[in-house]
């Protein structure tokens, strides 16, 4: 959707923005590029007297550009024209050799910098794992909604007839599945608070800006609509062993020819609250089973956190 000048509306752009990032710089700027008219001379010096962090401003620089969020990426270059400036137009740097005060500071901001655009790529791996187990959640919903309203009368219409047994049977995997996916849900969500920092370590192998933020965001986006899957996976795998008694670990309180009447059985409606609720709880633990939202994170450096704390 696009205005009479050809460009997207700002809402449409806000909400690509926040899903995807910032759109690429098609010609990103060098550090040179911005140095201030008059100021080639001072330049050539900072660039002899202080290399390091002349190549960390540039690398800072490029980093800049190519941040998540539009508003990272307007507030980094301007940091960085910022500090130059200061820098080239100090007095001290016309001493033969570099000043303590000087590199203090240099060094001062090049952190701070550092530490901006290192907040804006846990902002892009939290926000991707999140829109991820949106986007699986809203489809274990789907899952869950379409054979519960209508899969009976979906198999009825391929000429599947199902008794009261069946029915109860098919329904407590479905609602054991669907409640396991959510349980993975909050699994991640407890497991990965405040951990964002590791897992860009862990995408960059440790190398900071080794992965576009963006790119960042796309790969969790991907995991979190898998760790939903495995919550279902995982507590449906736990239903059919446990309600087929091949791995007699719990009695359900309630078994579907209990609660179907049958010859010379009444049945009870009234066990069929024990009968959901009991699979429900089973489907949760399951999918909240931390083993596999332990993944995301390497167990070096959750080891390592643990220790710290």
């Amino acid at each position: 959707m696009t205005d009479n000048g050809g460009q997207r509306h700002p809402w449409w752009r806000g909400l690509h923005e926040s899903v995807h990032g910032a759109d690429t710089e098609l010609w990103p700027e060098g550090l040179l590029e911005v140095v201030p008219a008059g100021f080639d001379g001072a330049y050539a010096k900072f660039c002899d007297l202080y290399p390091e962090q002349q190549v960390q401003l540039q690398l800072l620089y490029g980093a800049s550009q190519r941040a998540f969020e539009r508003r990272t990426r307007v507030s980094g270059r301007v940091a960085v024209v910022r500090v130059l400036g200061n820098a080239l137009s100090d007095p001290r740097l016309a001493d033969a050799k570099p000043n303590e005060h000087l590199t203090l500071y240099l060094d001062e901001e090049i952190a701070d910098l550092k530490g901006r655009l290192a907040q804006d790529g846990a902002t892009a791996v939290s926000r991707g794992l999140n829109i991820g187990l949106t986007i699986g959640s809203a489809a274990s919903l789907a899952l869950l909604a379409v054979p519960v309203l209508w899969g009976v009368g979906l198999l009825g219409a391929l000429g599947v007839t199902l008794n009261c047994t069946n029915r109860w049977s098919l329904l407590g995997a479905f609602v054991c599945g669907g409640v396991g996916a959510f349980g993975a849900v909050l699994s991640v969500l407890v497991r990965l608070r405040g951990s964002a920092d590791q897992l860009v370590r862990r995408k960059t192998d440790g190398r900071e800006g080794l992965v576009v933020p963006g790119q960042m965001a796309r790969t969790m986006r991907h995991e979190g609509v898998y760790r939903v899957f495995v919550g279902w996976i995982l507590a449906l795998a736990v239903y059919f062993l446990l309600s087929g008694g091949i791995m007699p670990v719990f009695e359900p309180p309630a078994t579907t020819t209990e609660i179907c009447p049958a010859a010379g059985s009444p049945g009870s409606a009234a066990l069929g609250t024990e009968f959901w609720g009991f699979w429900c709880a089973v489907g949760f633990v399951a999918g909240f089973n931390e083993r596999w939202a332990f993944g995301i994170l390497s167990r070096d450096s959750t080891r390592r956190a643990g220790k710290s704390t």
